[in-house]
């Protein structure tokens, strides 16, 4: 009796050593923000979510993690929300504690750029884009974390797709400019994730910003992100 307690003990360590783990780092359209034309909104449900989905696509052989945050950044704090307190929207400042609290991780997913289009950052494409750098640099530096000897993750960077049309008038005053910024950010999201040694998908190829509010997603587009990048991770994590 013992010894097949100690073989399903062994058996169950190695199933769940075999298990792919992916920590998805992103803003509302990863937490799963419902586009509403005004005021407040809700979250989708966790399997309509695209990181739920990709759970389901990917199957019991992978662990999806999600870590979004509405309004996050990749490098900026935001000082009109004030009420996020410590890291704040700050991905680049989150980053490092999120990476340590999941680990054993095989692969981060990256999916942030949306807000940084904002007017108040007065960011350019490239601007963004190294933004995006900086966090796929992050993941490479952090490695084992606090007191463990785990090795860095991959990287898969998204480009968000581009915004659609924004509204109401004082969201789309907020976001102006931005739908041009969002349309040239796949070139140099792509030259970025090249040169930190990332993988790269454009998810415009994937869907368009389909909201109601042109910034966020329906449950269609959230199930075409979701399986297209599992596809992807497929390839990276075979």
């Amino acid at each position: 009796m013992t010894a097949l307690v100690l073989l399903g003990g062994n058996a169950a360590q190695a199933a769940e050593g075999a298990t792919k783990r992916i920590m998805v780092y992103g803003d509302s359209n990863t937490w799963g923000y419902v586009p509403v034309e005004s005021g407040p909104t809700t979250r989708y449900p966790a399997d309509v979510r695209w990181p739920g989905v990709l759970q389901a696509a990917l199957g019991p052989d992978y662990e999806v993690i999600d870590e979004g945050l509405s309004a996050r950044t990749t490098d900026l704090p935001d000082p009109t929300l004030p009420q996020i307190s410590g890291a704040g929207l700050d991905g680049s400042a989150y980053l490092p504690a999120a990476i340590a609290t999941h680990l054993p991780l095989d692969l981060v997913v990256i999916m942030l750029g949306t807000n940084d289009v904002k007017k108040m950052f007065n960011r350019s494409p490239l601007r963004i884009a190294l933004g995006v750098g900086k966090l796929a640099d992050i993941v490479a530096q952090t490695k084992g974390g606090v007191g463990t000897s785990y090795p860095a993750p991959k990287v898969l960077i998204l480009c968000p797709p581009p915004l659609g049309t924004v509204a109401p008038p004082e969201r789309a005053e907020r976001f102006a400019g931005g739908v041009e910024k969002s349309k040239a950010l796949p070139a140099y999201y792509e030259a970025i994730a090249t040169a930190a040694g990332a993988d790269f998908l454009d998810v415009g190829k994937l869907t368009a910003t389909d909201g109601v509010d042109g910034i966020h997603f329906t449950a269609t587009a959230h199930a075409a992100i979701g399986n297209g990048v599992a596809e992807k991770i497929r390839t990276i994590l075979k």
